[in-house]
């Protein structure tokens, strides 16, 4: 391509200018409007003001279009065709920024930028124009299909012996209304140690429908193998575990459990309850364990009753992790894992505030999530190690506290 005349005398104002931004912006002013030009001329059959028996239509003047660059604004002209339309493939409808800042403005959003702030980072960046609200979410929605592959993805590649799942909760709006939505994602521990994420769905509640629906869908892209699912009690999911995952057991997080005794007890007393409770988990064994569990409960009982009832109808959702390897009992009595999981997704939602829609929710919750899917994949240490892991084909509570933990490290 030969630029003509009249744009090499432009670029050299530029230069002789001397600021090499505006000759930046300047140069690609000029190629890319050339550019326009040539592929104008193609889809019309013939040059500005030439004679061809190839002609198809005319001009009829132009359109400007603004287009952000890394070098600053840069205004284009499109041409206008008497008959048909015209639009340069060097550009892209609807975008008006080009594919580097594109990823900027991406990865500032999913990293938890407002989208306030997304339009100061574009300004410094030497794009006045800034970036609205809007745009920010169109951009962004170029993540819809790298999330829609991630949630989809098979996963039948391995057995996940140790399943999580937990729920936190964003605001949204559902037509006129606000509404609160459950988040619920899925980890689980592959039969060699590592961890993954399995899931994530976004709904208005978490009754026994919700999550079976949620755990058949994880059924039906290949989950199998699962042994142990950890969770706190939301409602209806121990029933969704039972119907979906047959033979699984079910352990009830001990943190919540906790957290729901503290809610039961005066604040004056809460710490003698909670180190009287911790003692149960402190056991070398299960049989151990349980016998802890009786015991502490015949010991608050007087003073708590509530609390006592509350470990006995507790008391085998609570131990649960003792049929498992020792090694193990750390990682698998609690959600504490997916508990940080969470605070990261809450940390980045927390910005944006109210959601426009479900869509948003499931955009900036999944592109999270993979990004820490793909930080388990390359982490240096397994979550459990291989050995510990093949511990599980013999069960074994038998094994000592600390030979377990040496395995697990």
């Amino acid at each position: 391509m030969t630029l003509p005349q009249s744009a090499l005398s432009e670029l050299l104002d530029a230069i002789r200018a001397g600021d090499g931004l505006d000759l930046a912006r300047e140069a690609f002013r000029l190629v890319a409007q050339e550019l326009i030009e040539l592929e104008a001329t193609q889809a019309i059959g013939a040059a500005r003001h030439e004679r061809t028996d190839t002609r198809t239509t005319h001009r009829n003047g132009a359109r400007t279009r603004l287009l952000s660059t890394r070098a600053g604004d840069v205004e284009l002209r499109i041409p206008k065709l008497r008959e048909g339309s015209f639009f340069p493939s060097l550009l892209s409808p609807r975008r008006r920024i080009d594919q580097a800042l594109w990823a900027v403005v991406m990865e500032a959003y999913v990293h938890g930028v407002s989208t306030r702030k997304v339009d100061d980072l574009v300004a410094a960046l030497g794009i006045e124009a800034g970036v609205s609200k809007s745009e920010v979410s169109r951009i962004c929605g170029a993540l819809d299909a790298t999330v829609g592959s991630f949630r989809e993805r098979p996963l039948d590649h391995v057995a996940f012996p140790y399943l999580f799942l937990d729920a936190t909760y964003v605001k949204a709006h559902q037509g006129a209304s606000v509404v609160s939505k459950a988040i619920v994602v899925a980890t689980g521990v592959t039969v060699t140690g590592e961890r993954e994420v399995l899931g994530l769905d976004v709904g208005d509640s978490e009754d026994g429908a919700f999550w079976a629906a949620f755990l058949r869908s994880l059924r039906a892209r290949g989950l199998a193998g699962v042994r142990l699912v950890v969770s706190d009690a939301h409602e209806g999911l121990k029933g969704a575990i039972g119907s979906v995952l047959l033979g699984a057991a079910w352990q009830r997080c001990r943190v919540h459990f906790l957290r729901n005794v503290l809610a039961r007890v005066p604040r004056a007393s809460a710490q003698m309850v909670l180190a009287a409770i911790r003692t149960i988990f402190a056991q070398p064994d299960g049989a151990a364990c349980r016998a802890q569990l009786d015991e502490v409960a015949a010991k608050l009982a007087p003073g708590f009753p509530v609390v006592a009832a509350m470990l006995l109808d507790a008391r085998e959702d609570l131990l649960a992790f003792t049929a498992f390897p020792v090694a193990h009992w750390r990682k698998v009595w609690s959600t504490n894992p997916l508990e940080r999981v969470n605070k990261e997704i809450k940390r980045r939602t927390d910005v944006v505030g109210i959601f426009p829609n479900e869509a948003a929710v499931l955009r900036l919750a999944g592109a999270v999530l993979l990004e820490i899917h793909d930080e388990w994949q390359v982490a240096d240490r397994r979550y459990l190690s291989e050995g510990s892991m093949a511990l599980l084909d013999g069960a074994t509570d038998v094994i000592g506290s600390a030979d377990a933990f040496l395995l697990a490290s």
